[in-house]
């Protein structure tokens, strides 16, 4: 594996994986969508809004698969300084970020008709939406700062500080009263959705997780070619004759 983590190796790695992970995650999909929407029934409760599921609980679940990710760049980035580490965790915040926005979105449309309101300040809406700031905040300070690597160091110290948020996040709905309801897929006496539900679901989890891996691993590629156009062009730049920087008439200038 870390041979892999050699900038050029995984940029070849990249470039073979990433088509075969967009076409199995266009499959997915839509094994997915249809199952939600042509075999799923509607709930006996919930009518044809627990449809809505399908995308919000993927969508949440990334929303903290992601910021996982993150904090083991964070260690790479202050603990190893692996060039890649850092290039992983500037990828995967506006990811990150889409997906935390999607899944409170999504949870505003399905608690309307639920919950008879679009939002309401319980534990686990309120640390899903400081999970969302904290996102926007480690985009803006990937932003502000110019040189790469103080950027790389103060991204991933705020990421770690940040990650106390997620055991809050999970365990929310047990440790005080909330709308959210308790889990009900991942648990000890097994899955309280029925197996017509609960395959689709899965599907669409798994999609999203390929959409995600697919969409990081683009931009990681990105990321990385920029940061090599950019030591060329500083290298290009050092190079060049101080004489030959500005061609220039005396008195051009004024």
């Amino acid at each position: 594996m870390l041979r892999y983590a050699n900038p050029a190796n995984f940029l070849r790695l990249a470039g073979a994986t990433i088509p075969w992970l967009g076409a199995l995650t266009a499959i997915l999909a839509a094994i997915g969508l249809y199952g939600a929407f042509f075999v799923a029934p509607a709930d006996y409760q919930q009518g044809e809004t627990v449809r809505i599921m399908f995308i919000h609980v993927p969508a949440a679940w990334l929303s903290t698969f992601i910021y996982g990710v993150m904090t083991l760049s964070a260690l790479g980035t202050l603990v190893w300084r692996h060039p890649l580490a850092d290039a992983a965790q500037k990828a995967a915040a506006p990811l990150g970020a889409g997906f935390t926005f999607i899944c409170l979105v999504t949870g505003s449309l399905w608690g309307k008709p639920m919950w008879g309101t679009w939002w309401v300040w319980d534990a686990r809406l309120t640390s899903v939406l400081v999970l969302f700031l904290i996102y926007l905040g480690l985009i803006a300070l990937w932003q502000t700062i110019e040189e790469p690597s103080r950027a790389a160091r103060a991204a991933a110290i705020l990421t770690l500080v940040g990650v106390v948020n997620l055991p809050i996040i999970k365990f929310s709905v047990d440790w005080w009263n909330t709308l959210h309801q308790p889990a009900s897929v991942f648990r000890l006496g097994g899955p309280t959705i029925d197996r017509s539900m609960l395959w689709p679901l899965f599907v669409m989890a798994l999609a999203a997780t390929l959409l995600f891996l697919t969409l990081h691993l683009m931009a990681v590629r990105n990321e990385s070619l920029r940061r090599r156009l950019r030591r060329l062009s500083i290298v290009a730049a050092a190079d060049e004759p101080a004489g030959h920087s500005l061609d220039l008439e005396p008195g051009a200038v004024r």
